[in-house]
C-alpha cells in the first residue's frame, strides 16, 4: 500500500468531521507543526504498523481506562510495542483494579469512538475528567504519530510541541509512569 505524506491540514474539510477539522484548527492556532497521512480505518496496532513506517515515527498505543467505580479515567499512552500489565501501573498512580472503561465515556469524555483514541482527545475533555498517563519511553522519540480524533488519518507530531504546548493549551498535565 502506498501513503501520501501531506504536510498540514486537509486542502477542504469535505468528507472529514468536524472532530477531526477542530484538531488541525488548534493545532494551527498554536502554531503546531504537523504532516498527515489519510488512510483507511486502522483499528488495530498491526494496521498501523504500515503508517508508521509512511510517517517515520512511531504510533502510540492509546489506552482508555477507569477504576472499578468508574469515577477516574485514565488515558495511557504506550509505544505499540509494549505489553500492559495493569499491575504494573496501578501501583504508580495509587489506583487499584484497572480496566478498559467503556466506549460511552469515551465519547462523552473525549468525542471520540474506539480506534480513534490519541492524546488529541484530550482538547475536548474541559472538564479534566481523563487524567493524562505517559510511558516514560513515548517521550524520548522526536516525533511520534496519533490519530486526529478520527482512524482514518494519521499525524505525525514533534513529541515536545505535544507535551509542551498542546497540553498547556488545553489545560491537562501528564503523569510519567514506567511500564
Amino acid at each position: 500500500m502506498e501513503f501520501i505524506l501531506h504536510k498540514g491540514r486537509p486542502k477542504t474539510g469535505e468528507g472529514r468531521l468536524e472532530k477531526e477539522m477542530k484538531v488541525y484548527d488548534l493545532l494551527d492556532e498554536l502554531g503546531i507543526e504537523y504532516s498527515r497521512l489519510d488512510h483507511a480505518a486502522a483499528m488495530t496496532m498491526e494496521a498501523c504498523q504500515e503508517i508508521d513506517k509512511a510517517l517515520n515515527a512511531a504510533t502510540c498505543k492509546n489506552l482508555f481506562l477507569c477504576n472499578r467505580q468508574k469515577t477516574q479515567f485514565y488515558l495511557l499512552m504506550i509505544p505499540g510495542e509494549k505489553t500492559f500489565h495493569t499491575k504494573d501501573l496501578s501501583a504508580q498512580i495509587g489506583s487499584a483494579r484497572l480496566s478498559f472503561a467503556d466506549a460511552s465515556f469515551m465519547e462523552e469524555f473525549l468525542k471520540i469512538t474506539p480506534g480513534s483514541v490519541s492524546v488529541l482527545g484530550l482538547m475536548n475533555d474541559t472538564q479534566n475528567r481523563v487524567r493524562l498517563l505517559v510511558d516514560e519511553d513515548v517521550l524520548k522519540g522526536e516525533y511520534f504519530g496519533c490519530h486526529p480524533c478520527i482512524n482514518t488519518s494519521s499525524l505525525r507530531l514533534r513529541t515536545k510541541d505535544v507535551f509542551e504546548i498542546f497540553l498547556e493549551a488545553v489545560h491537562h498535565e501528564m503523569t510519567v509512569v514506567r511500564l
